[in-house]
């Protein structure tokens, strides 16, 4: 590889020390780039200005920041077809493959092309009012459906390939993919999934009820997710992909829910397993 884009997070490297850090030894090392930095204007989601205008020879996306980064970087890259490595700047980093205590090391492998290309499946999500679809987004983690507004308790209706399977009454409903399974999934108690398999998982958010688990479906199944009439019709809703693109949603919307054509590349420089990942950051 000698062709890098480079997204950076500014709240994760204030000063662009990695950022100019990484930059100064593809030079050195005869590689081209082209940086993108973060800008997040207040209570806005992030701009990636330029992220249409990817070089046409990019051969890989380096993401620095945390998972939340990477999730972004993912979702506005979906469809380019070129692999993304992360560089963890942030906390748990299950998503950035790179530490900064190795950086040069990692980027040495990549010029040498010494690495191994995971396609990670992605969701695609459609929000259907009245029969149309009026908002379709993607995401590699998860699509949360959750209330934006009083702490009322929301009720769902999940149908799996037209056929009703159970309501939810809840704060909210995931629907997770392998990769997400260790994001907010986990957080909820839902199961830890190996994140090159091929399903999907949906798991309720603090369910009202003595006995509520998650569900586990096949990657071909079609899941939908219908806002329940309540009492009250003014309830504020939304959907969020992977933390980052949100919908506001009403009584009556439906999520629909499939297994996305397109797929997203991570760059793989370690023989460490996941399970071994794993036992590292539940024991950190």
């Amino acid at each position: 590889m000698k062709h890098f884009f480079v997204i950076t997070n500014p709240d994760k490297d204030p000063d662009l020390k990695a950022t100019h850090k990484v930059e100064a030894f593809l030079s050195s090392h005869g590689a081209s780039y082209v940086t993108l930095v973060r800008e997040r204007k207040h209570d806005e989601e992030p701009s990636y200005t330029d992220i249409d205008a990817l070089p046409q020879d990019t051969e890989c996306i380096l993401v620095l920041g945390g998972d939340g980064t990477l999730l972004e970087a993912a979702r506005d890259t979906a469809g380019s077809k070129i692999p993304l490595i992360g560089i963890n700047l942030g906390n748990l980093g299950f998503l950035t493959e790179v530490e900064v205590s190795n950086l040069e090391s990692a980027l040495l492998q990549l010029l040498r092309d010494q690495y191994h290309l995971e396609d990670r499946m992605m969701e695609k999500g459609q929000i259907i009012r009245d029969g149309k679809v009026v908002d379709e987004s993607f995401a590699l983690n998860d699509i949360v459906i959750t209330r934006s507004g009083s702490m009322q308790i929301l009720h769902f209706h999940i149908y799996v390939n037209g056929q009703f399977l159970k309501t939810y009454s809840a704060d909210g409903v995931i629907v997770s993919t392998p990769t997400g399974s260790t994001g907010y999934n986990m957080s909820a108690g839902g199961p830890i999934v190996e994140p090159v398999a091929n399903l999907m998982v949906i798991t309720p958010i603090c369910p009202h009820t003595f006995y509520s688990r998650s569900i586990v479906l096949s990657a071909d199944d079609c899941i939908e997710v219908e806002i329940a009439k309540d009492r009250d019709p003014n309830k504020q809703i939304e959907a969020n992909f992977d933390g980052g693109h949100s919908v506001p949603l009403v009584v009556g919307d439906r999520i629909r829910i499939t297994k996305s054509e397109i797929t997203t590349g991570l760059l793989k420089l370690s023989s460490v397993s996941f399970l071994q990942v794993l036992h590292k950051k539940i024991s950190e």
